[in-house]
């Protein structure tokens, strides 16, 4: 397997893994982001090992699961503005508005094509960062041959509550990685391309 490959591989596994670790976290509160994370990490591994939910035929509960979890917990609004960049001061409010589910749609089909990626890999959590709203949660996965990714996960309050708007997987923002992607189409052709390009992976 080629450098870049494992490098492709990696990544997609720390967003299946940052995903699916706070699935669990649709009751969060303002408490600390830190215990939030790490009981849902928990509880998540707990699913991922379950064997009852373990047979392809369970992919479609266990998406549906992941779903209304995230929904809960996800600030969507505030990852697709983010991962818009600069281009979301151009868009109208309806077009903001369609974003903002085109990309929680996108989001949605990258982890069900990933759902199947989690080989046993454990969690360890480092250092909990507080900045008045916002906060980062420090933690490590370790896989199953030793090999250890850093995590950093992003939350910030919203109405009272800890949402997460982006996590730092290997020193790479999955939000700013995604904005540069949505830049190279927008300049190299126009928003509306963007548009119908995510569509036709949403399908």
């Amino acid at each position: 397997m080629t450098r870049m490959r494992q490098k492709t591989r990696r990544f997609q596994i720390c967003i299946f893994t940052f995903v699916f670790s706070l699935a669990s976290l649709t009751r969060a509160h303002a408490g600390a982001p830190l215990d939030l994370v790490r009981t849902s990490v928990d509880r998540a591994i707990q699913i991922l090992k379950d064997p009852k939910l373990s047979s392809r035929d369970k992919k479609n509960e266990r998406v549906d699961r992941l779903r209304e979890a995230l929904d809960a917990i996800f600030d969507y609004e505030e990852m697709a503005k983010r991962a818009l960049g600069p281009h979301w001061r151009q868009r109208t409010p309806a077009e903001q508005q369609e974003f903002v589910k085109l990309f929680h749609d996108f989001l949605e089909r990258v982890y069900s094509d990933k759902i199947d990626l989690y080989g046993g890999e454990k969690v360890r959590f480092g250092r909990e960062v507080m900045d008045n709203e916002f906060a980062q949660v420090e933690s490590t996965i370790i896989q199953p041959k030793g090999e250890e990714i850093a995590v950093v996960y992003k939350l910030r309050q919203v109405n009272g509550q800890w949402k997460v708007y982006d996590a730092i997987v290997d020193n790479i923002s999955i939000v700013n990685n995604y904005r540069s992607q949505f830049d190279r189409v927008i300049s190299s052709s126009s928003y509306e391309e963007l548009v119908k390009r995510l569509r036709e992976k949403v399908g």
